[in-house]
């Protein structure tokens, strides 16, 4: 499988069709291919080579996807950073990732200077709409000065992309996607979806995050139409679907949340919109439900899974969404396991569990990603016995259906964003009035789980929550701060002297039908 071959695809049979939408540009499939190719050549007389590294820094747009492929074409891997990290935490990706070109849009200039400094003048092309800075290589330039190139043919199970998730040990891992993953990933949501040739998709998300950026190969496969937005706003995304007839969309579920409670929701025209999928965090059902009567028009699906899944290793399909009492129930499941993929729940032996026994939900098949980047024993922690263990519990039901109850791995699902409540602990445990902390998440009805701390201050100390989350946010993303903080005078322990966040959690989730959003 080759991600790339989809464009030649797309050439071939809708050259005039238009691929790419972002603001006032339009592209066609012919057009598109094009760039692509020369990009790709200039990306190589930059010094490119096969598997190196581009870093991809900026937020969404037409160049954010040509970029994506052409690094591609010309035989390197793409790794798109999140333009939520902070200095610090981009600092360390760059160092992980010994990258040898970085492509970078606007508001992030400064940040690619850092890099820069410290890999010897390497160059830097300047993808925004501003003028480029002094030193940098402008984009419109460089692409219309080099010469297309053929097709690296990179392809199967050579690495495509690298993808930052968070880690349960605080440390940001690299996922290593190859064309066989993301190719896989989107021919499942195809069947799954049945989605047709031509389709027009709105890339409301983020398209550093995987769920957002599996949708580009969706797309492409049908050579369809790319319509890009830079971020998400309400207004941004509902008006982008009545303008240019979008028919899918994809979102998390604080995005949808923010939709469906929108007042004037009712004056835009979304009669071209067929479908729209969610995932990243499980949808509350009392949401899905809502956006089911507002939009009566629009089929809904779910995916389950994680970055290291490419990312979907389940799907509840439009049909499963449905207000019929036998069926009800399924809504707050995870779907059936896609196509090719074999999904079990084991126990801590790994052996699989009855039907109806909770356990660890643990998956194989080609979605399964190819390592974590420079990290062999996580990697063989993660991949033991030939399955990806994705560090939630739930069970099966005899029909297939998975639901997700709680989570093992100590990471925190807040608006589609891994948060490592380590990474969060150890930047609350360096303030001077903190003796020890633990961080869970809790219900929100927007975010679906918002970063908790609960945290013991040393004798004689002060802090209030207001200079303890500031003090986070000075050393974190803002998304990773805690929202709120509770004070102790202990923490409940197992016998093995660990914190038990499953008691931590328990008053908060109380009576909910998930122990995790």
């Amino acid at each position: 499988m080759q991600l790339t071959r989809a464009l030649t695809r797309a050439r071939r049979i809708a050259a005039d069709r238009t691929a790419l939408i972002f603001a006032d540009r339009r592209k066609t499939w012919a057009e598109f291919e094009t760039r692509v190719a020369s990009l790709a050549g200039a990306l190589r007389s930059l010094g490119l080579a096969a598997e190196d590294r581009v870093i991809l820094l900026g937020h969404s747009s037409d160049r954010f996807l040509e970029t994506f492929y052409a690094t591609q074409w010309a035989g390197g891997v793409i790794a798109p950073l999140s333009t939520r990290a902070t200095a610090g935490e981009l600092d360390y990706l760059f160092g992980d990732l010994d990258a040898k070109l970085f492509i970078v849009g606007d508001g992030f200039e400064a940040d690619a200077a850092r890099w820069r400094a410290a890999n010897a003048g390497a160059p830097i092309v300047h993808m925004g709409d501003t003028a480029a800075p002094d030193g940098f290589l402008d984009y419109e330039t460089i692409l219309r000065e080099a010469e297309p190139i053929a097709d690296a043919g990179r392809r199967g199970d050579d690495t495509a992309a690298i993808f930052y998730t968070g880690g349960t040990t605080g440390r940001p891992k690299g996922v290593m996607l190859t064309h066989t993953n993301i190719v896989s990933n989107a021919l499942n949501g195809l069947h799954h979806l049945s989605l047709s040739e031509g389709l027009v998709n709105l890339h409301a998300g983020p398209l550093y995050h995987v769920a957002a950026a599996s949708r580009i190969a969706h797309v492409s496969l049908l050579a369809g139409t790319h319509v890009v937005i830079p971020r998400f706003t309400v207004e941004a995304a509902l008006e982008t679907i009545a303008r240019h007839r979008v028919q899918m969309v994809s979102m998390v579920p604080t995005m949808m949340s923010l939709i469906a409670h929108h007042p004037d929701l009712a004056r835009h025209d979304l009669s071209s919109l067929r479908m729209m999928t969610y995932g990243a965090s499980p949808m509350p059902e009392a949401l899905i439900l809502e956006l089911m009567e507002k939009l009566p028009h629009v089929a809904f699906a779910q995916a389950y899974g994680m970055t290291e899944l490419s990312p979907a290793c389940t799907f509840l399909e439009a049909k499963h969404h449905t207000r019929d009492p036998k069926q009800a129930h399924l809504l707050r499941s995870a779907g059936r396991p896609t196509i090719g993929c074999d999904v079990r729940i084991v126990g801590p032996d790994d052996r699989e569990l009855p039907l109806g026994e909770i356990g660890e939900i643990v998956a194989a098949g080609p979605i399964v990603m190819k390592g974590y980047w420079r990290q062999p024993e996580a990697t063989a922690e993660a991949l033991r016995g030939g399955y990806m263990h994705t560090g939630d519990l739930g069970y099966m039901d005899a029909a297939g259906f998975v639901f997700v109850v709680d989570r093992l791995k100590d990471v925190i699902v807040s608006g589609g964003e891994n948060v490592s409540s380590i990474e969060v602990e150890n930047a609350i445990a360096r303030h001077p009035a903190v003796r020890a902390c633990a961080v869970i998440g809790v219900p929100d009805d927007l975010w679906g789980e918002a970063v908790h701390a609960e945290v013991i201050l040393r004798d004689g100390a002060n802090a209030s929550e207001a200079e303890l989350i500031a003090w986070a946010r000075e050393h974190l993303a803002h998304f990773k701060a805690p929202r709120s903080i509770g004070f102790r005078e202990d923490m409940p322990m197992s016998g093995a002297n660990k914190i038990l966040k499953s008691e931590l959690r328990k008053p908060y989730w109380a009576g909910r039908a998930r122990a995790v959003n």
